[in-house]
């Protein structure tokens, strides 16, 4: 059996390139990594997904890359086994985080992505159709989406550093009392270490749980690629950090 992968890189290149063309699409990336680097606290508001272009240049490129590094952590983690039955998608984006930990158990569980992004939540229902992946996407919070019960998961991923304060102080408790669920959080590792991270970290291990930094060396879809390349972007590395609390803690 194929990587489940390149039959939703083939889908997705048919539906953004459709109506914009390859530099579009990379001009649309420089100012989305712009976005990320420069300007993080513009991310939660809804920027990146403002337009053709860097809705194009997201899921193109970012969704897919989001995908292999969840992937490739509940690989190293284990978290694949047992597989969830449902998996809770906060802040799901494109639905890459929901879709790999789905893929990575076999297709088993049924993802629920949640998002504030009415395009988010229909470009997640699109992820999970491409993978052939049981679920769906509604638009919501975070911190007010009810949580799945004993033998479900969550992730997080790329999406706590983009809450307000409130928010997280709202979601981390109810993170660590779900009883019987898995929680994962995913999140770019930082030049600087976030205040409310290291506060999480010390939560999650003292609830039985576990900080990890990753680096992967997984070669992206060509288009992806192509992409990094041309906008002058190097992500032939993968990094990121997580944190783990398995169901049984």
């Amino acid at each position: 059996m194929g990587d489940p992968l390149d039959a939703w890189m083939a889908a997705l290149e048919k539906r953004h390139l459709a109506r914009l063309t390859f530099p579009e699409v990379r001009r649309a990336l420089q100012a989305l990594s712009s976005l990320y680097v420069q300007r993080r606290g513009r991310i939660g508001t809804g920027t990146a997904f403002e337009g053709a272009g860097k809705r194009a240049a997201y899921a193109l490129f970012y969704g897919p890359l989001h995908f292999i590094a969840v992937r490739e952590v509940v690989r190293a983690l284990g978290a694949q086994r047992p597989a969830p039955a449902r998996i809770l998608d906060l802040g799901c984006g494109t639905g890459a985080a929901g879709a790999a930990w789905a893929a990575a158990a076999g297709g088993r569980p049924v993802v629920e992505g949640v998002d504030r992004s009415a395009w988010a939540v229909e470009e997640a229902r699109f992820t999970l159709a491409a993978l052939r992946l049981a679920g769906t996407a509604t638009r919501g919070r975070a911190e007010e989406t009810p949580l799945p019960g004993r033998g479900g998961a969550v992730v997080a991923a790329y999406t706590v550093n983009e809450m307000d304060e409130g928010g997280r102080d709202r979601l981390l408790p109810r993170l660590l009392e779900a009883a019987g669920v898995a929680v994962l959080i995913v999140e770019p590792i930082a030049r600087r270490s976030a205040r409310w991270w290291d506060e999480w970290a010390a939560a999650f291990t003292g609830a039985g749980g576990r900080a990890d930094e990753w680096r992967f060396r997984v070669p992206p879809p060509a288009i992806v690629a192509r992409l990094d390349r041309a906008a002058g972007l190097d992500h032939r590395e993968l990094t990121c950090r997580s944190l783990w609390r398995p169901a049984g803690s």
